[in-house]
């Protein structure tokens, strides 16, 4: 058995020993009479909680999940969802409670100030809950229901907070899925490689958490230090110089080298590609392929139509999608997408919502997240993206992008009476920014890195995809570089043809002298 398979195996082990042990866990909180309740709020079982747990809410207070503010790494900007601009609803900031309902905590009704400032808790059921029961409701700053309320013409019932509570255990795919399935406002709406089809996936579709796969959590990968998560969208590890690097001491898995190495394949001749290709841009050929849609395009500008009764127009296509909506303007959908390549080194410049946009906006389009790599930088790969385009409101004069006031039981939310100066106004006030008053509409492009939905090795992406000159080739967009297959010079072409031609002349002139040849000597 060779080093290399003998480090395969052990990876194996160590990898299924974690999902042994978030499967099993330690204890039976069925039995904790500390648990069984009742409880009258959220907040009262994470008292319960901590009375064992007595560090995890301090712990979580230093995540990500709960601050929603890092720094980057490589550019020093500072990040978080208060701060950067996204292409789905530009910014949260004065639509609380609704954008914090996917917050790890309750009660963070206010973005300008940080959690604890508002009194906000920590939620343990969102990431514990194993009775599949506990939901967050969608407009109250992370609570669940605590009695029944009519939405959407149907009487929905609040969770049975006793039952969650003694049901918790490690965090499986269903309660990491809750928030980041439906990122963006709907399942599947945001990443395009995360949906509820990952919940319970086939094999085809994500051979990492098929049952009849390897079976993974999502905190297989994305481990947890302290209740501090690895792999990150703001930086993702786009080249892992450190492979199979057991026992994994920088507490990250979030890599495929991290368990497969820099050199997983068989055949030398695919190993070549490893430091200038990202595995994923092989081994996930489309996302969005598990049955549910993701969103392609979204277009503020059209928003606000009614019909000829003052009503506001929704309209959806044959399956059932919002293709229209007078809250939100026009949309698009794609599955079984084809992804967007890029070189990248892991650095991306987020836009900030008090950002001047002179240098960011190209032939007319404005990039809200700039992907950092080139083919000649040393440090980039050939990386898989889903394509986000858009069209979002901003100010022309002072060239910003602006805080739009959707939500909220005002007068001034734009869902609530779809104007947006008076949407605008109330949000960038709210912001405590600048506005000249003036509204333009800029179009918009958002890269999100595809690492999900890894398809069997037999279902790879075939090699004459990117090696070919049809217009239509995976990687023909992608310039800076030569590729065997898809790339030429022209003088070697003319070289290569002339000894091509020379030889073939050169053949016939010696059968030609050969057959006068041998007829003079029979004479």
């Amino acid at each position: 058995m060779s080093p290399r398979t003998v480090l395969r195996v052990v990876a194996f082990l160590v990898a299924s020993s974690a999902i042994a042990a978030a499967v099993a866990g330690t204890a039976d909180h069925s039995r904790f009479d500390v648990l069984k309740g009742p409880f009258a709020t959220a907040e009262d079982v994470t008292k319960a909680c901590s009375t064992c747990h007595t560090e995890a809410a301090g712990e979580v207070k230093k995540s990500i999940h709960w601050t929603w503010d890092g720094t980057n790494s490589f550019t020093g900007q500072r990040l978080g969802k208060p701060r950067i601009m996204n292409s789905f609803c530009g910014s949260p900031i004065s639509n609380e409670p609704r954008c914090t309902s996917c917050h790890a905590g309750y009660g963070w009704t206010d973005l300008r100030k940080t959690p604890e400032e508002n009194g906000a808790t920590v939620d343990c059921l969102a990431c514990h809950d194993g009775s599949g029961t506990y939901k967050k409701t969608a407009t109250d700053a992370g609570h669940p229901l605590y009695s029944p309320r009519v939405i959407g013409g149907v009487t929905v019932e609040p969770p049975d907070l006793a039952k969650a509570a003694m049901s918790v255990g490690p965090s499986q795919r269903e309660n990491c899925g809750a928030c980041h399935f439906n990122g963006g406002g709907g399942d599947g709406v945001k990443h395009g490689d995360l949906d509820s089809s990952l919940t319970d996936p086939p094999r085809d579709l994500d051979v990492h958490m098929a049952a009849d796969g390897a079976n993974m959590a999502c905190s297989t990968c994305h481990t947890f230090n302290a209740h501090i998560p690895s792999g990150s969208r703001y930086m993702t590890t786009a080249v892992d110089p450190h492979g199979l690097d057991l026992p994994h001491d920088d507490h990250n898995r979030a890599t495929c080298e991290s368990c497969h190495g820099t050199a997983p394949h068989a055949e030398a001749k695919i190993n070549d590609h490893t430091d200038r290709v990202a595995c994923q841009s092989c081994h996930i050929s489309e996302f969005a392929r598990g049955g549910v849609a993701t969103k392609t395009l979204w277009d503020w500008s059209t928003a606000g139509r009614k019909d000829a009764d003052g009503k506001p127009v929704y309209i959806k296509d044959e399956h059932g999608h919002l293709v229209y909506s007078a809250e939100k303007g026009d949309f698009a959908y794609g599955e079984n997408v084809r992804p967007t390549y890029l070189w990248y080194n892991g650095e991306i410049e987020q836009t900030a919502v008090t950002d001047k946009l002179d240098d960011k906006i190209k032939d007319d389009i404005l990039t809200l997240n700039r992907i950092g790599g080139s083919p000649t930088d040393g440090k980039s790969r050939i990386w898989p993206f889903k394509e986000m385009k858009g069209k979002q409101p901003y100010d022309p004069e002072l060239n910003t992008l602006v805080v739009n006031h959707v939500f909220g039981k005002d007068d001034s939310a734009f869902w609530t009476n779809f104007d947006y100066p008076k949407a605008i106004a109330f949000g960038m006030n709210y912001a405590g920014l600048p506005w000249s008053g003036k509204i333009g509409f800029i179009e918009t492009r958002m890269y999100w890195p595809i690492t999900h939905m890894v398809a069997p090795k037999e279902k790879a992406v075939p090699c004459s995809d990117c090696h070919t000159r049809d217009p239509e080739g995976r990687l023909a967009g992608l310039g800076g570089f030569y590729m065997p297959g898809r790339d030429g010079s022209r003088l070697l072409d003319i070289v290569g043809y002339l000894a091509l031609f020379g030889a073939l002349f050169g053949v016939v002139v010696h059968g030609a002298l050969r057959i006068i040849l041998s007829r003079g000597h029979r004479s």
